[in-house]
């Protein structure tokens, strides 16, 4: 994606900027300290920017696999007006899909390295006090980027007045493979060090976002598809407890987690890719990135019984984050990102279907084509795909959470078509992330009016819920807590509406074909 062209005022350094400020009395302030320094911002469309602040040390050589690091103090002022680096991962290389292009997915600005702890902050002007939306990028847990397009902060800043924050942490087999029982004792914790990230950024917020106008007690996390999966797993994160006080999972609702002898299993079978044994540490910590990520397969966060005690939603809401409240959203044709078949038509959904759940076709399909009589086969499938997973996972994430009686859940389902290519995509994975981000003005809005206004109703619940814990706004209906009676859902679509149990017979279909 491209952003639209903006207006870039670069800080004034030194005691010259302090005595003549270039603004007159009500500069904005585009040096601030923190715990590990001074950093210099920018002012963008009348939003401060701070790029690339590092909140955790070079994680390569002998930190690699290791808990993080505290950034070492630097003298003077720090630039941080361009973005830092980025995780490292897999690139898109050659020919990348339509839907790929569209999202903006293979954007690597920052470049790739290491040293790649660090994280962006967009803020008013002026002011105190505001609260704080932290974003944890989407790609599973082995790609993507807190400097994405899809996730710039000025809008939601503009719109309500808030801090919003961005983070880079460790990706894939360097922030996942777990080397407890292979590499000795010092790796016991390499198997969460991603995570372990996270909860290290959180601790920056805490500590340093007040000078940037923020306010530590008010953070809300949020994050979509890999977002919402890092978001639902510092829910049940002891040393994640108090960092934040609300949470949104958008497509990401995590129930259960890699445990150590699966972990076990898949760090050896990347050991062996690379030609190593167990006790080979000092090799794996000193050859090239790029050999280590071309050489992983499954990768996530482990149970490792103390970072992680356990999963994240099983066998119920985590009691460490029992007074959190929680959005928890889906797409409603999510899984078409998976599919390519565009113009699939009904008799080969059919045999798709069989292959999905054998003998059942002409039961899902029937009960699909009663509610959607002429939707293209494409977007049948994906809607089949997404309930048979996902959304359930959804689902039995705001049963248990609603079930544990503490704070509430809020439940919504975007059903807007993305507009890009006639609406070939429908409501597809991702097409709610900029809109939760109150900003249209990307490849998946295009800018339309309509775009706009969808923009405004999921932006606007967002910033209410960032500053009071609740969705309701002006911008939308009421939007009432989710329980197990009425299933309240609040159905994003040019007609925004709550609807109670929204496809109750279909949730009930796939129950019943999954018992």
């Amino acid at each position: 994606m491209t952003p639209h062209r903006r207006h870039v005022v670069q800080g004034l350094l030194g005691s010259a900027a302090a005595s003549t400020p270039a603004w007159g009395a009500s500069a904005p302030k585009l040096v601030v300290e923190t715990s590990h320094g001074k950093v210099k911002g920018v002012v963008l469309d009348g939003t401060r920017l701070f790029r690339g602040i590092p909140y955790g040390g070079d994680t390569s050589g002998k930190n690699r696999f290791m808990p993080p690091t505290r950034p070492a103090k630097w003298a003077g002022v720090r630039d941080c007006t361009d973005w830092g680096h980025i995780a490292p991962q897999r690139v898109a290389s050659g020919t990348v899909s339509e839907y790929t292009r569209m999202v903006g997915w293979n954007n690597y600005r920052g470049g790739l390295s290491e040293d790649c702890l660090n994280l962006n902050v967009w803020a008013p002007l002026s002011g105190s006090k505001r609260a704080v939306m932290v974003a944890f990028h989407g790609g599973g847990f082995t790609s993507g980027s807190g400097n994405l397009v899809a996730l710039e902060g000025d809008h939601l800043v503009r719109e309500g007045d808030v801090v919003v924050v961005t983070v880079n942490h460790r990706l894939g087999a360097l922030g996942y493979t777990d080397l407890s029982a292979l590499g000795g004792p010092e790796f016991v914790t390499s198997g969460v060090a991603g995570m372990m990230d996270c909860v290290a950024a959180l601790e920056w917020v805490r500590d340093n976002i007040a000078n940037f106008g923020g306010d530590p007690g008010k953070v809300m996390i949020f994050g979509q598809s890999g977002g919402g999966a890092k978001c639902s797993t510092l829910m049940c994160m002891p040393s994640a407890k108090g960092l934040f006080h609300r949470a949104a999972m958008q497509s990401g609702s995590t129930i259960k987690l890699t445990h150590r002898d699966v972990a076990r299993k898949n760090a050896e079978a990347l050991l062996a890719k690379l030609n190593l044994g167990p006790g080979d540490t000092a090799r794996i910590q000193s050859m090239p990135f790029e050999q280590i990520i071309a050489a992983q397969g499954q990768v996530g966060p482990v149970v490792d019984g103390t970072v992680v005690p356990r999963d994240p939603f099983d066998p119920d809401a985590p009691a460490v984050s029992a007074d959190v409240p929680m959005i928890i959203g889906t797409c409603l044709e999510d899984q078409g990102l998976n599919m390519t078949d565009w113009d699939i038509d009904e008799a080969g959904l059919k045999t798709w279907i069989e292959s999905q759940v054998p003998g059942q076709a002409d039961k899902v399909l029937g009960a699909y084509r009663r509610l959607y009589p002429a939707k293209r086969a494409f977007l049948i499938k994906a809607m089949i795909a997404t309930d048979k997973a996902w959304r359930r996972n959804a689902v039995l994430q705001a049963e248990r959470k609603t079930a544990q009686g503490r704070a509430p859940a809020y439940m919504y389902r975007w059903d807007w078509p993305c507009p890009v290519a006639g609406g070939k995509f429908g409501a597809i994975h991702g097409t709610d992330l900029s809109m939760s981000f109150a900003n249209a003005d990307t490849d998946v809005g295009t800018g339309s009016p309509q775009a706009r206004l969808m923009a405004k109703r999921l932006g606007s619940a967002y910033l209410a819920f960032a500053k009071t814990g609740n969705p309701d706004n002006a911008n939308t209906p009421h939007w009432p807590a989710y329980n197990v009676v009425d299933r309240s859902v609040m159905v994003f679509d040019d007609e925004t509406r709550l609807e109670k149990n929204p496809h109750a017979e279909l949730q009930l279909m796939w129950d019943q074909l999954a018992s």
